[in-house]
């Protein structure tokens, strides 16, 4: 069964750092406006490590 964003999201919300950082890159299917609302609880000062990640794809 396929997980809900509104699961996803909690599950992005309460992850630690590097569990954000996979969840984002892993997840498969959201739309640009769901990846934004992610990028909402991603901690800002972290934002290269996501950067890294996403470009390391």
């Amino acid at each position: 069964m396929e997980k809900s964003f509104e699961e996803i999201k909690q599950e992005f919300i309460n992850a630690s750092l590097d569990e954000k950082i996979k969840l984002y890159t892993s997840t498969q299917g959201l739309t640009v406006e769901q990846f934004k609302e992610l990028l909402a609880y991603f901690p800002i000062k972290h934002l290269d490590k996501l950067e890294e990640a996403v470009n390391g794809l």
